[in-house]
C-alpha cells in the first residue's frame, strides 16, 4: 500500500504525517480523510488553486496533469516544477512525499 507522507505544515499537520493511501485516490482525499485540512474552495473539481500541494519524491510516478490543471496551477502562489492541484494528483504504486504551500490565493479560510 503507498504512503504519503505529509511534511509538516504550521497550521495543518504541525508534525507532518505518515498516510496509508490507496491506488487511484486523490492526494487531497487521504488528507481530509485523516483531518489534514487542505483548503478546496471549487469542491473538488479543478477550478482554483487553493487545493496546491508540490510533490517533493514521488512527482514522477503521477499521471502528467492536463491542460486544465496547468491553466489553473498558473494562478497558485509559490509554484514549481513538481507543483500540483491535490483534488488531481492521483496515488499510483509508489510513496509520495507532499509539501503544503504556506499560502493559498484565498484570503480567508473556507473551512470545510
Amino acid at each position: 500500500m503507498p504512503k504519503i507522507i505529509f511534511l509538516p505544515h504550521e497550521e495543518l499537520c504541525p508534525d507532518g504525517a505518515v498516510l496509508d493511501a490507496q491506488e487511484g485516490e486523490s492526494v487531497l482525499n487521504v488528507a481530509l480523510k485523516n483531518d489534514i485540512g487542505i483548503e478546496h474552495a471549487c469542491e473538488k473539481v479543478c477550478a482554483c488553486t487553493t487545493c496546491h500541494v508540490i510533490i517533493r519524491e514521488g512527482f514522477d510516478s503521477l499521471e502528467e496533469s492536463d491542460e486544465l490543471e496547468d491553466d489553473m496551477l498558473d494562478k497558485a502562489w509559490g509554484l514549481e516544477p513538481e507543483s500540483r492541484l491535490g483534488c488531481q494528483a492521483k496515488v499510483t504504486d509508489e510513496d509520495l512525499v507532499v509539501e503544503i504551500p504556506k499560502y493559498t490565493v484565498n484570503m480567508v479560510s473556507e473551512n470545510h
